[in-house]
């Protein structure tokens, strides 16, 4: 069985602009924030797709100019409603969108996972995502003639998931309550980068749960990186929740551009160990226990 260790910069090496990059997660729920963090540090990486439910993945690379079009459910913070990077970009015009219901974003991956052109879905009938969308078409049934949206599935070139556990060929384990379509991502795209706060061996996958907790194997990955914290800021459950003074500091900054500035030169301008020590830092000052 094949070895798919490598590292975070490694793993998004082979990525190119223009790509369409799934990213899984929630909101700020266990989000593959230090995936996200090395695309950021390819300054020649521009003009993506992204394809998510979205939360501070989306503010980051919004910010940063990387994102030409957004294929998006909802983008926020939980805790805090919207991401402020996501909505200036988003009234400034700088972004393509796909704005999509819930039901219906999932029911693309579940086309795309499938591989199947469509599903069909009543989400979106009688309401604004039909108009926002003028390319999504409709469909009778050929058993009782009802009409349904024909959801077109979602054409995916890399997904990036961050799961609590991985071995090194690439199984994929949450312990969280919940597993956020990140296996739809997986099975969607046409390869997977896994970050995993461990990675160990496979008989240790059953070590902290049962085999309901592996959300894919191995055949949908491609890539797999040990990143311990790195959904940070946003939740890991169990390992560690979300980290709220940090994610009120990131939204207070992006509200104000001399602060952003130093944000970006602060916690972005650096490697992922250097990211870390950063945010070691930014709690020490505040005196946090």
């Amino acid at each position: 069985m094949t070895d798919k260790r490598t590292s975070i910069d490694e793993a998004v090496a082979g990525l190119e602009s223009g790509m369409t990059i799934g990213i899984g997660g929630w909101g700020s729920r266990r989000k593959p924030m230090a995936l996200v963090r090395a695309l950021l540090r390819r300054d020649d990486l521009t003009d993506l797709t992204v394809v998510t439910l979205g939360g501070p993945d989306v503010g980051l690379l919004a910010a940063a100019g990387r994102i030409r079009r957004l294929v998006y459910g909802f983008v926020s913070l939980d805790s805090i409603p919207l991401d402020p990077n996501f909505t200036q970009a988003r009234e400034r015009g700088e972004l393509e969108v796909e704005e999509y219901d819930e039901g219906m974003f999932v029911t693309g991956l579940r086309a795309a996972a499938a591989r199947l052109d469509f599903l069909p879905i009543r989400a979106g009938l009688g309401s604004d995502v039909l108009p926002a969308n003028p390319g999504l078409k409709t469909v009778r049934s050929p058993y009782s003639d009802e009409e349904y949206v024909a959801m077109p599935a979602f054409d995916i070139d890399v997904a990036l998931v961050h799961v609590n556990r991985a071995d090194a060929q690439g199984n994929a384990q949450y312990l969280g309550p919940d597993p956020y379509f990140d296996d739809l991502f997986a099975m969607a795209a046409r390869r997977t980068i896994v970050s995993a706060e461990r990675i160990v061996p496979t008989s240790g996958l059953l070590d902290e749960g049962g085999v309901q907790t592996l959300l894919f194997s191995r055949m949908f990955a491609s890539a797999v990186v040990e990143a311990p914290r790195g959904a940070h800021f946003t939740t890991c459950a169990p390992d560690y929740g979300r980290d709220e003074a940090f994610q009120r500091h990131y939204a207070l900054c992006a509200k104000d551009p001399a602060a952003w500035a130093e944000f970006e030169q602060t916690f972005l301008r650096t490697d992922e160990a250097g990211y870390h020590a950063a945010v070691a830092r930014f709690h020490a000052d505040r005196g946090d226990s």
